[in-house]
């Protein structure tokens, strides 16, 4: 098959916004990109820095319903806790992936012990959806660790990509997903370049934490300046190259292409289904987890 690079769709930074007493970036949603379907949205939050007196990532229990809630985790150490019983420590470069299908209820923030020894937090809540006939499946979670997943190097070792799900050179990530999906993290050293292969019927997208790198030869990404790229399906690979010490996320994911209905949490087709998920959540129908 033949190897051609995707063109470039949008560009965009990565606004900072409150989420109560959090200032994060959220480059989806944002001002002209709705969604990367089926992508709704991402957050990054961090670097904080952590310590007995300045903890405001401390999420307590909350409900899902409708989509997969994706934490991947770059600095620090968070505690997962939900009503399915999971209990299970995520640390750096790790990854949860919850699949809250017709409801779940789960918590999250640093852990008592990295509180108490102090350090940065910082990683990237990812909102990936779910099509209407999986939006009411059984609730699941799934834990990979960063030593656990698999990893693909360039030619000159300079660049480090892991396979979180999907498939990249044959290799592929352990996470079970609902749909056609890429999620990829990459640590690249100062210089180096690397061509990156995703579906032609996928949306994607790179995503840059921190450093620079140039995509496609045509668009720098740089932190604080344009942070993300989108590329229309067109192509099937991207290629980029390390200008600094830099920390990515590529996506890419088949359209579901289905009208979408949210209100906080919930993520659904239709007004009736949000009233719904609102009602079951009052009445302990997405279960029980104590505070």
């Amino acid at each position: 098959m033949t190897k051609t690079l995707k063109t470039i769709q949008q560009k965009t930074g990565s606004p900072m916004v409150n989420m109560g007493p959090i200032k994060l970036r959220q480059p989806i949603p944002s001002q002209g990109i709705e969604q990367v379907d089926p992508f709704i949205l991402l957050h990054h939050y961090g670097p904080y820095s952590i310590s007995e007196t300045n903890n405001p990532f401390d999420l307590g229990p909350h409900p899902h319903r409708g989509f997969e809630p994706i934490t991947l985790l770059f600095k620090g150490e968070q505690l997962h806790r939900d009503s399915l019983g999971n209990e299970s420590v995520v640390k750096a470069g790790d990854v949860q992936w919850t699949t809250a299908g017709l409801g779940i209820i789960h918590a999250e923030g640093p852990t008592k012990e990295f509180v108490q020894k102090g350090g940065e937090l910082e990683g990237i809540q990812l909102w990936l959806n779910l099509p209407a006939k999986n939006k009411m499946m059984e609730a699941n979670y799934q834990h990979v660790k960063s030593e656990e997943m698999l990893v693909v190097e360039n030619e000159d070792k300079t660049i480090t990509l892991k396979v979180v799900a999907g498939e990249q050179y044959n290799k592929k990530g352990f996470i079970k997903t609902q749909t056609s999906v890429n999620v990829f993290t990459v640590k690249t050293k100062n210089s180096g370049k690397m061509k990156v292969e995703l579906p032609t019927t996928h949306d994607s997208l790179i995503y840059l934490l921190d450093g620079e790198i140039v995509v496609n030869d045509e668009v720098s990404l740089k932190k604080g300046a344009t942070q993300m790229v989108t590329f229309n399906q067109d192509g099937n690979m991207i290629e980029f190259e390390a200008k600094a010490e830099s920390t990515l996320l590529i996506l890419s994911g088949e359209p579901i292409n289905e009208p979408i209905k949210q209100y906080g949490p919930y993520v659904m087709n239709t007004q009736t289904e949000i009233m719904e998920a609102m009602r079951d959540y009052q009445m302990g129908k997405m279960g029980f987890l104590p505070g």
